[in-house]
């Protein structure tokens, strides 16, 4: 079994910047596919980021593109969310998923896509 654990997040202004990390608890004997999503109150969890298995591929959700970045480290066990100039309305829960098989492109946007979630970290963007 693995375990996720997120960290990093808090408050921040909007136009700031807040980087979220995801780490596993044990090494995948390959890889790991990541995936953020984030799930604000009252409404459904959304997809925001992947990362594929090979990490040669990265997915946003269009209205994310170009503020936020994920990426992995080299170890291959830690997950970012980089996000640049947050606005209020991505305040959330956000949560780390990943899976140690690659993922189908159909799914790379589901929740069923990853095995493995973390508990989620909080994010507030204040105005």
């Amino acid at each position: 079994q693995v375990q996720l654990v997120e960290s990093g997040g808090g408050l921040v202004q909007a136009g700031g910047s807040l980087r979220l990390s995801c780490t596993a608890s044990r090494r995948s004997m390959t890889n790991y596919a990541w995936a953020w999503f984030r799930q604000a109150p009252g409404q459904e969890r959304e997809f925001v980021s992947a990362i594929s298995w090979g990490g040669g591929s990265t997915y946003y959700a269009d209205s994310l593109k170009g503020r936020f970045t994920i990426s992995r480290d080299a170890g291959k066990i830690t997950a970012y969310l980089q996000m640049n100039s947050p606005k209020p309305e991505d305040t959330a829960v956000y949560y780390c998923g990943a899976g140690t098989r690659p993922v189908p492109p159909d799914m790379v946007r589901s929740r069923n896509g990853y095995a493995y979630w973390g508990q989620g970290t909080q994010v507030t963007v204040s105005s």
